[in-house]
């Protein structure tokens, strides 16, 4: 593996930031950032843990700016995330295991349809009439939290948008409070699967702290920007951006 310059750096720094606050406001900016890691140098194994740091830091960023502004309702988080963890530590073990020639294609295919779906998708973060449900009420979602989880350890880019199509179109969470439920658990099974990728060795942990540092004032944007600006302006820019750095890797 070869280091990064400082340009290189820098790069990697914007894009963290950028990815941060499309991660904040929706989801899917993991899909700017790895293939940005990949593009730069970095083999695919060590590229997916390496961003884990940022992901725990951002998390954390976000959800204590939402809990300030009042956007953080805590009462229905444990039944949330104890699927989602429970499926993240399956699939960080299973990325881990993966030879990384056959790692890089499976990351970047799957990175493209998520882009896809993150942009013609629109109704999937729309609420259902009604109150929101308690996840007890829809079996389900728990079904489909073990599946965001199980993605979210396997790759982590456009967890959020798959999150939220649970927490939205499922259990009718409006988009603001889902998206502060969605970092909670983004913490919570982040905080595992980078664990687990330290343990298996596969973290380059200086762009792994220039991405913490970046996602932390990303999230202070992103959470100012969620407040403010409709989703829906992000989506085309998010399909773009992925494209091109999936494009950048793929040569690569």
């Amino acid at each position: 593996m070869e280091e990064l310059s400082y340009q290189g750096l820098a790069i990697l720094a914007a894009a963290g930031m950028l990815a941060t606050v499309i991660n904040v406001v929706a989801g899917g900016g993991g899909m700017i950032v790895l293939p940005v890691l990949i593009a730069l140098g970095l083999p695919a194994d060590v590229a997916n843990g390496t961003y884990r740091l940022g992901v725990v830091t951002q998390s954390i960023t976000g959800s204590v700016a939402l809990h300030r502004h009042g956007k953080l309702d805590t009462s229905p988080l444990v039944p949330i995330m104890i699927p989602t963890v429970l499926g993240a530590a399956v699939g960080a073990l299973i990325a881990t295991k993966i030879p990384r020639e056959l790692l890089k294609p499976i990351m970047l295919v799957t990175m493209a349809v998520m882009a896809g779906l993150i942009a013609f998708r629109k109704q999937t973060l729309i609420a259902p009439e009604g109150p929101p449900l308690a996840t007890q009420e829809a079996p389900r979602a728990y079904v489909g939290l073990f599946l965001a989880g199980l993605y979210g350890g396997f790759i982590q880019a456009g967890v959020g948008f798959v999150l939220l199509s649970v927490l939205v179109g499922t259990l009718r969470h409006d988009l603001v409070s889902a998206n502060a439920i969605k970092l909670v658990a983004t913490l919570a099974f982040g905080t595992v699967a980078l664990g687990i990728f330290v343990w298996a060795g596969q973290i380059s942990w200086t762009p792994a702290i220039v991405l913490a540092v970046a996602s932390i004032i990303g999230a202070r944007l992103g959470v100012k920007v969620m407040l403010k600006v409709p989703v829906a302006a992000l989506r085309w820019l998010v399909f773009i951006c992925v494209v091109a750095t999936c494009i950048a890797a793929w040569l690569r």
